[in-house]
């Protein structure tokens, strides 16, 4: 026989065997059933059609098998089709298994998906985080400033994880909490004899609430006195009230000179007016002696009365000089 009928029969038998291995991930499904998970090669051929990576089922599953946790095999493949982590949902279940914390598998998954770390939130409900708040200026009612620092121990509540507030939260609630209570103290120097105050204060509040975290405590790591904030508000304000008065006292200056300038130019108009009238008088006078209601007595008698007024005036103007003098 020619060597050809040979070599076309070992291609096909070498092509169905490299398909079959890349279909059946045999070396998985074999570990699978040393460590008594049960699961077909039907299965696992499945799940290469399906494009999902056997692997990041099969071992998450024999993970929870040896932890004693009852799981399937399909849900996780559901949970991996859906955009979760398996291997971190597994995790997490045996040590929250571990730790004695209630968690099914459906929850799980349910914060998963949410986009929260539920490993971590299993760690931090057995481990508390401690989380420090940046400085926080608060002002007593005495006027001096206060500038604390707090340390907040939380721990992560199960329940509130899915919808509840981040860390961001607690450190603003806890900020303004500490706000309020120095704002709330007669000097600053009650708050510096008993900082637990603040504490105490800030933990009634139920800060907490609505948040992913529950609060253990709150500690106040360091307290400074600042500055005298009421005593640079008072100067601020007088001077401010400086800048008011100055401002209105150059207001009623400008109304006054507006005002000199308008009686100065009543003043001028008017004199205009009298050196227009004069101009006139000796017109009337002309006239008057032309058609004779005006004669030359009469206008002589004018004159010296003129002349005599003059006098006076000139005479009343040296005694008013005499007196001042």
């Amino acid at each position: 026989m020619d060597i050809t009928g040979y070599l076309v029969p070992a291609i096909i038998i070498l092509i169905l065997v490299i398909v079959f291995f890349s279909l059946v991930p045999l070396g998985l499904w074999i570990s699978a059933l040393a460590a008594g998970v049960k699961i077909s090669i039907l299965n696992l051929i499945g799940m290469r059609l399906r494009r999902v990576p056997p692997a990041s089922i099969i071992l998450p599953f024999i993970k929870a098998t040896k932890a004693d946790i009852k799981l399937d095999a399909e849900l996780l493949e559901a949970h991996y089709l859906a955009g979760g982590n398996v291997d971190r949902v597994v995790i997490s279940m045996i040590a929250a298994e571990r730790a004695g914390i209630p968690l099914s598998f459906q929850r799980t998954c349910a914060i998963d998906l949410a986009g929260r770390n539920v490993l971590e939130a299993v760690q931090l409900s057995v481990l508390p985080k401690v989380i420090e708040t940046p400085e926080v200026a608060a002002v007593a009612k005495d006027g001096i400033e206060l500038i604390v620092k707090a340390r907040v121990t939380v721990r992560t509540n199960i329940d509130r994880l899915i919808g509840g507030a981040t860390e961001e939260t607690i450190i603003a609630r806890v900020g303004e909490g500490i706000v309020t209570t120095i704002g709330s103290s007669l000097t600053h120097k009650a708050v510096l004899e008993n900082p637990d105050s603040i504490s105490k204060t800030v933990l009634e509040k139920g800060l907490d609430a609505g948040t992913a975290f529950e609060i253990l405590s709150i500690d106040i790591a360091d307290i400074d006195v600042g500055e005298n904030i009421g005593a640079r508000l008072q100067t601020d304000q007088a001077e401010a009230d400086k800048r008011v008065a100055q401002a209105k006292a150059e207001e009623r200056r400008a109304m006054a000179i507006a005002k000199e300038q308008e009686m100065l130019a009543y003043t001028q108009e008017m004199r205009a007016k009298v050196v227009e009238a004069e101009a006139e008088v000796p017109k009337a006078l002309s006239h008057s002696l032309r058609e004779g209601k005006f004669g030359f007595m009469d206008y002589y008698s004018l004159q010296n009365l003129q002349a005599d007024t003059k006098m006076r005036e000139k005479l009343g103007k040296k005694e008013d000089k005499g007196k001042r003098e």
